[in-house]
C-alpha cells in the first residue's frame, strides 16, 4: 500500500508532501492543474519509462521519494531478496534526476538499478491511464489480457520451449537437405576426383621423397662414369698392380740393402692399405649410384603426376591425401543422405508432436478461462449500468507461433438485439472505459497489496453511470487502496479521502500543489465540479447530497 509521496523540483512542483491511506483516494482539480505531473512523478520513482524533461526549470536536480507498507507474504519481498536489498515491513524508494538527465535510485537506502525498480513496481502499483482503453481496440492485446486472467505463464513457457526446439529441428533438417543438394550438384565431380585420387593414392611427404630420389639419380647418372674410371685406375690394371710390383722388387733387394729399404717398404705397405680402403669406399659409392634407368623414369612420372594433381585441385602436394579424405566424406554423406534425412524428419515430427501437445494444452486453458472471464466481466458490467451488455471472448485458430496457435478477440453487444462485434467498433468511449474497469477488476481480483491507480477512468460518462463507476471503484477499494484522478463529481463524492490539485502563478513562476480537503472543502470542490467557477447554493446542496450518499 502506498503510504506517502515526497516530490521536489519536478516539472512545476516545487515541494510536495502527500500521505495516502487505504480505501478510495480521489484527486480532483481543474484541467492542467498538474494531476498528470503527480502521476509522472510517481511513475518516475517506480522506474517507469516516461518523459525525459522532469526536472523543474532552474533546479539542479529533481527528487521523488515514495514509501509503501509491505505486509507479510507481499510479492515485493521476493524481489528484494533476489536483488540482495534490505527487506522489512516498509519499503522506501528514492530516485533523483539531474538537469543533465542522469538518474540514480535507492531502495531502502541501497543503490539499485532501474530494472529493480520496475520489478518492484509490478508488485506495488498498477496504473490505468486515461488512454488505457485504446489497448482494448488492439486485438493483439486481447490474448495477453486473457492469459493474465488465466494464469497461463507455465503453459506459455512450455509452448515457447517447444517452439524453439521445433524451430531448431526444422533448421537442422533444412540445412542437411541444402547440404545434400549442394553435394549432389557436384556428385559427378566428386566421384571422378575421388577415383583419380584413389588410383594415384598420394601419401603425405611422398612428393619430397620422390624429388630427393630423382635428384640423386640424375646426379649419379652424370658422375658414375668418372667414378668407374677412377676405380679402374686404382685396381689391378692401375695403381694396385704398380704398387704390388714395386713391393716385390724392393722385397728382393732388401736383403742386400743393409736395412735402408725397411722404412720405404713400410710406407709402401701403408699406402697399399689406404689404397684398399679407398677402393672399398669407391666401390660402395658405385653400388649406391647404380640404378635402373627405368626407375628414374618411373620416379619422374610419379612425381609429375602428384604435382599435376595438386595444381588441378589448387592444394599443396602434401595436402592431397587429406583432400581426398574430405571429398570421400562428402560422398559418404551423400550416399548416407536418405538415412540421415529419415533421422532429421523423425526429429521434426517428434518436435512438432511436442509442440502440438503444449499448444493444445494452452488452447484448452485459454478456452476454459475464456468462459470464466466472460462470466466475471458480465458480473462486473451489471453494477456499471451495462447489465444488458454481452461480453464474449472468441478464440480462433491462427498459424503456429511461440505463443501458441490462438487468436483472441473480445466482442460485445451493448444493447439487446444488437449484433455482436469487435469491442472497438461497437462500444462508445464511455462504454470502453467501463469495459476496461470491468476487465481490470477481474484481472486483479486475486492480487493482494496492490495499489491501483485510475487516471480519468470515468471519462465519457456522467449522471447515474458515473455514480455506478464510482461505487464500483469504492467497492474495489474496500479490500485495498485505489487512487482515482477524476473530473466526475459523482466519483469524487464517493472517495474516502479527497485531495485537490491546484496551480498557482507567483512572480511569473507557475507551481502546482496538492492539498487534502476537509469536509466543508469537499463540499465546495464537488460543487465546483457540478457548477463550474460560480458555486451556487443549489450546487452546494447537490454536492452535500452526493457526499451524503
Amino acid at each position: 500500500m502506498l503510504r506517502g509521496l515526497d516530490i521536489s523540483d519536478m516539472l512545476i512542483i516545487d515541494r510536495l508532501e502527500l500521505s495516502f491511506q487505504s480505501g478510495l483516494n480521489v484527486l480532483t482539480g481543474e484541467t492542467g492543474a498538474g494531476k498528470s505531473i503527480l502521476l509522472d512523478s510517481l511513475g518516475f520513482v517506480l522506474g517507469w519509462r516516461g518523459r525525459a524533461d522532469l526536472v523543474r526549470q532552474g533546479a539542479a536536480q529533481g527528487e521523488v521519494t515514495a514509501w509503501f507498507d509491505l505486509p507479510e507474504g507481499h510479492p515485493a519481498h521476493g524481489v528484494l531478496q533476489e536483488a540482495g536489498l534490505p527487506d522489512g515491513d516498509e519499503l522506501i524508494l528514492r530516485r533523483i534526476n539531474t538537469a543533465e538527465g542522469r538518474k540514480t535510485a535507492w531502495v531502502n537506502d541501497r543503490r539499485c538499478s532501474g530494472d529493480v525498480l520496475r520489478a518492484l513496481s509490478e508488485t506495488l502499483v498498477e496504473l490505468h491511464g486515461q488512454h488505457d482503453d485504446r489497448g482494448l481496440l488492439n486485438q493483439r492485446g486481447h490474448r495477453a489480457i486473457l492469459d493474465d486472467f488465466a494464469g497461463t505463464a507455465t503453459a506459455r513457457s512450455k509452448v515457447r520451449k517447444a517452439w524453439t526446439v521445433l524451430g531448431a529441428a526444422r533448421k537442422a533438417a533444412a540445412d542437411a537437405a541444402a547440404e545434400r543438394e549442394a553435394i549432389k550438384a557436384e556428385e559427378e565431380f566428386l566421384r571422378h576426383s575421388v577415383a583419380e585420387l584413389d588410383k594415384l593414392s598420394p601419401q603425405e611427404g611422398e612428393e619430397e621423397e620422390l624429388d630427393i630420389a630423382r635428384r640423386k639419380m640424375q646426379g649419379a647418372e652424370k658422375i658414375r662414369a668418372d667414378v668407374i674410371n677412377a676405380y679402374e685406375m686404382m685396381g689391378q690394371g692401375g695403381a694396385e698392380r704398380n704398387l704390388g710390383d714395386a713391393m716385390r722388387w724392393l722385397d728382393g733387394a732388401a736383403a742386400q740393402a743393409e736395412g735402408v729399404l725397411e722404412a720405404p717398404m713400410a710406407a709402401l705397405g701403408r699406402a697399399m692399405v689406404e689404397l684398399d680402403e679407398a677402393m672399398s669406399g669407391v666401390a660402395g659409392a658405385m653400388d649406391q649410384m647404380s640404378f635402373n634407368p627405368l626407375e628414374l623414369e618411373e620416379t619422374e612420372e610419379r612425381l609429375f603426376a602428384i604435382r599435376a594433381m595438386a595444381r588441378k585441385h589448387d592444394v599443396q602436394a602434401d595436402e592431397l591425401a587429406g583432400f581426398a579424405t574430405t571429398l570421400r566424406r562428402k560422398l559418404e554423406a551423400l550416399d548416407a543422405g536418405e538415412a540421415a534425412k529419415a533421422g532429421f524428419d523423425q526429429a521434426v515430427r517428434a518436435a512438432q508432436s511436442a509442440y502440438d501437445d503444449a499448444a493444445t494444452a494452452l488452447t484448452n486453458a485459454r478456452r476454459k478461462a475464456a468462459g470464466k472471464l466472460d462470466k466475471a466481466v458480465s458480473a462486473e458490467l451489471a453494477p456499471l449500468k451495462m447489465e444488458r451488455a454481452v461480453f464474449e471472448t472468441q478464440i480462433t485458430d491462427e498459424p503456429d507461433g511461440p505463443d501458441g496457435r490462438d487468436a483472441v478477440s473480445f466482442t460485445v453487444a451493448t444493447n439487446p438485439g444488437a449484433p455482436a462485434g469487435p469491442l472497438g467498433k461497437i462500444a462508445s468511449g464511455g462504454e470502453l472505459s467501463r469495459f476496461l474497469l470491468a476487465l481490470k477488476v477481474c484481472l486483479t481480483r486475486n492480487q493482494t497489496g496492490l495499489t491501483m491507480i485510475f487516471d480519468e477512468i470515468d471519462r465519457g460518462v456522467g449522471g447515474a453511470t458515473a455514480d455506478a463507476v464510482g461505487r464500483r471503484l469504492s467497492a474495489l477499494a474496500q479490500d485495498g487502496q485505489v487512487l482515482v484522478v477524476t473530473h466526475s463529481p459523482q466519483v469524487a463524492a464517493l472517495g474516502a479521502h479527497h485531495w485537490r490539485v491546484e496551480k498557482a502563478v507567483s512572480k511569473g513562476v507557475t507551481t502546482s500543489n496538492v492539498v487534502p480537503l476537509s469536509a466543508p472543502e469537499r463540499v465546495d470542490e464537488v460543487a465546483r465540479m457540478l457548477a463550474g467557477d460560480t458555486i451556487t447554493d443549489a450546487a452546494r446542496a447537490a454536492a452535500e447530497a452526493l457526499l451524503a450518499g
